[in-house]
C-alpha cells in the first residue's frame, strides 16, 4: 500500500495539513488454519518505477514471512526508496525483531491494542495470545525509536461504552504518534461471521474526538469506512483523518487479502484510482500532497 497524504484548499489562503498514516483492521481468527484463503505475500517487484514517498507493508501470521525474510524486504524498499517512509503492521514481535526491522529502514509501525479491557480482549483473541503482551510490544516500539500507531476497532463483538472510554484513556495516556480507528466488519470464514458490523456514525464521533485529543495524529480514514458507506472515506476526511491509503498491490493478489467481507479495495481505493480518488477529495476541498508525512 502507499500513503497519500492531504492538503485543504481553502479559497482565501491555503492551510498545508501534515501528512499521515494508516493502519490494520483484525478479527479474532488468526486465520492460520484457515485454508480458504489464499495466501497474499508483498512483492518486492510491485514497488518497482512507483511514485511514492511512503509505504504501509502489512499482513497476516505466515510462515514465509520470517523475520529474516521482512528484514531483507524491508532493507530492499529502503535501498531503492531512501526518502521514503516505510510503515509496518505486521502484528506482535519479539523486541530483537523489531531492532531488526528498524535498523534495516522501517521508522513506523502500527499495532492495535484493539481494546484495552482485558475481558474483552480475551472474547477477541486466542488463548494464547494476552492484552499485557500486546501492550509491551507497543512500549518496545516507542522505545527502539519508531512513530508507533495504536487503535480500535469500533463494534466488536461484545464492545460496551465503558470499553470505548478506557481505550480513550489508554490513547491519552500512551500519546501515540499514528491513530487508527475503523468499524468493524466480519468476514463469514471467522468465529465472528455471523455478527453485524460496527457504525459507522460512532466510528466518526469517536474519529472527531480522536482528533481533538491528539491534533497532531496521524490518523487514517480507512478503507473499513469506505466499505460500509459510498461516501465513507470523506466522511472520515471530515470527521478529522488526514490520511488515504491507495492499494498499491498487485490487482490480482488483493482478494487473497480480504481482512473481512466485501472489503473495497479496486477504484479510488487503490494506487491505479489516484485520479479519481483526488476527484472524490477534491469535491470536499481537500487535494492530495504526496509528502512524506512525519509526524511533528
Amino acid at each position: 500500500m502507499t500513503e497519500t497524504n492531504l492538503e485543504e484548499k481553502k479559497l482565501e489562503e491555503e492551510n498545508q495539513d501534515n501528512g499521515r498514516n494508516e493502519g490494520l483492521e483484525k478479527e479474532k481468527e488468526d486465520r492460520k488454519e484457515n485454508g480458504r484463503e489464499g495466501r497474499s505475500r508483498f512483492w518486492k517487484g510491485a514497488l518497482a518505477g512507483s511514485l511514492v514517498t511512503a509505504f504501509v507493508v502489512q499482513g497476516g501470521e505466515d510462515p514465509a514471512l520470517t523475520d529474516e525474510w521482512i528484514e531483507k524486504t524491508v532493507a530492499a524498499i529502503h535501498c531503492e526508496f531512501p526518502d521514503c517512509a516505510i510503515t509496518l503492521s505486521l502484528g506482535e514481535k519479539s523486541r530483537e525483531a523489531y531492532e531488526r526491522f528498524f535498523r534495516a529502514g522501517a521508522n513506523r509501525y502500527l499495532l492495535r491494542h484493539e481494546t484495552h479491557n482485558e475481558e474483552h480482549y480475551r472474547k477477541l483473541h486466542p488463548e494464547e495470545m494476552s492484552l499485557k503482551h500486546r501492550l509491551q510490544c507497543l512500549q518496545w516500539l516507542k522505545e527502539i525509536g519508531y512513530q508507533t500507531g495504536t487503535g480500535i476497532m469500533v463494534g466488536t463483538p461484545g464492545q460496551t461504552l465503558t470499553h470505548l472510554v478506557e481505550d480513550l484513556l489508554f490513547i491519552e495516556q500512551f500519546q501515540p504518534q499514528m491513530i487508527g480507528i475503523g468499524p468493524f466488519i466480519p468476514h463469514h470464514d471467522t468465529p465472528f461471521g455471523t455478527e453485524p458490523a460496527g457504525s459507522v456514525g460512532m466510528t466518526l464521533k469517536l474519529l472527531s474526538l480522536f482528533r481533538l485529543m491528539h491534533p497532531s495524529a496521524l490518523i487514517p480514514s480507512t478503507t473499513a469506512l469506505a466499505t460500509l458507506s459510498p461516501d465513507g472515506r470523506e466522511k472520515g476526511i471530515l470527521a478529522g483523518a488526514n490520511v488515504v491509503m491507495p492499494n498499491l498491490s498487485p490487482r490480482e493478489q488483493r482478494e487473497k487479502y480480504t481482512l473481512y467481507d466485501n472489503k473495497a479495495a479496486f477504484g479510488a481505493e487503490a494506487a491505479e484510482g489516484l485520479r479519481a480518488l483526488a476527484q472524490q477529495l477534491e469535491t470536499i476541498g481537500y487535494r492530495i500532497s504526496t509528502d512524506r508525512g512525519d509526524y511533528h
